[in-house]
């Protein structure tokens, strides 16, 4: 081991316990517990989340250490995730990283979820180069999204966020009229692939700014299917490929409108993605569309570090703890917490 911090990171604002292991920017070990309970609710039930926390926490963080090769007694740090996400979720994480701080005596790192999603490009493999301050970040995931614009690693302006449902909530939302299991997003990718995306349309939400809305696409996706099944009982059955096709095609159009849109106000052509969401095929395709289209330099991190992991609110909490950004005990877990 060389002299450089080893940072323990601690990820639990919804269903997936996890834990990772950093130095120098460099991720060591990177293990998510998922929650399986929750695909026969088809969502996430967030007492069941609270009490799978429990039984995962400290087996995450044994195979988290053991994977890295290294002792308790090499931590030098504890990052964790502060919030915004489910409150009894989150409190089984915070009360962890609490605890396992005292016992160690090191510094406790409050990390921001959202900027974790961020920070996340920050990790030595996440992207061939990390971006250049400034960078426009679309933040897409089954509760958030927004558009931000981040001038340092903390310095972080919120341009446009969602003014009802997030992306995320409106494939899994779609999905589950579809009758697709949960999560539906990933289905969703898969099974548009095979299908015609122009095949249906379904209108837009005119929202101010750069803000978003996705309530009235879920609406409108729900009653066109139950009209066209009152007709036809096997409408979904025999149309799955072009309805996921033209279903995914709108919610990345209308995510993509938004990105030009704040491309052209803030003139800043350096654009990366996070969250769950930019795990999506098509708006990675989008975006690639786009360094050539239109001159922009893209970011898409690996898959690893897209979905909710422990592994960016390490690199953050490396970040922080490189400024002495430390927090203490009393620190309280938030379910909203902005940027």
């Amino acid at each position: 081991m060389t002299d450089f911090p080893i940072i323990l990171g601690i990820e639990s604002s919804c269903d997936d316990t996890a834990a990772a292991v950093i130095q120098n920017h460099r991720i060591l070990s990177n293990v998510i517990a998922n929650q399986k309970v929750h695909q026969s609710y088809g969502g996430v039930v967030p007492e069941l989340a609270s009490r799978a926390h429990q039984q995962n926490i400290v087996p995450v963080v044994n195979e988290a250490l053991k994977q890295a090769g290294i002792s308790p007694n090499q931590i030098a740090g504890i990052a964790f995730t502060r919030g915004p996400g489910l409150m009894g979720s989150l409190l089984v994480g915070s009360s962890f990283a609490k605890s396992l701080s005292m016992s160690l005596n090191v510094p406790l790192i409050e990390v921001n979820h959202m900027q974790g999603h961020i920070l996340a490009h920050f990790i030595e493999d996440a992207n061939e180069s990390s971006p250049e301050f400034p960078f426009l970040c679309l933040t897409v995931s089954g509760g958030h999204t927004q558009i931000v614009k981040i001038s340092n690693y903390f310095e972080m302006e919120l341009l446009g966020e969602t003014i009802d449902d997030a992306a995320g909530e409106a494939f899994d939302k779609a999905g589950k009229i579809l009758g697709l299991d949960y999560p539906s997003g990933p289905i969703i990718d898969k099974l548009a692939k095979e299908g015609n995306p122009e095949k249906f349309k379904f209108s837009k939400p005119k929202v101010d700014e750069l803000n978003f809305s996705f309530s009235g696409l879920k609406t409108a996706i729900l009653y066109f299917i139950q009209k066209e099944t009152q007709k036809n009982s096997n409408f979904i059955q025999e149309n799955l490929y072009d309805l996921c096709a033209s279903i995914q095609k709108t919610i990345i159009d209308i995510l993509m409108d938004k990105l030009e849109k704040a491309v052209e106000k803030t003139g800043i052509k350096q654009v990366a993605i996070a969250g769950g969401v930019s795990a999506n095929s098509e708006i990675r395709n989008r975006l690639l569309e786009m360094e050539t289209k239109a001159n922009w330099k893209v970011y898409i991190p690996k898959f690893e570090y897209t979905t909710d992991n422990a592994a960016m609110i390490a690199i953050a909490g490396q970040l922080k703890f490189e400024k002495n950004e430390f927090t203490d005990v009393s620190a309280q877990s938030v379910s909203k917490y902005k940027i």
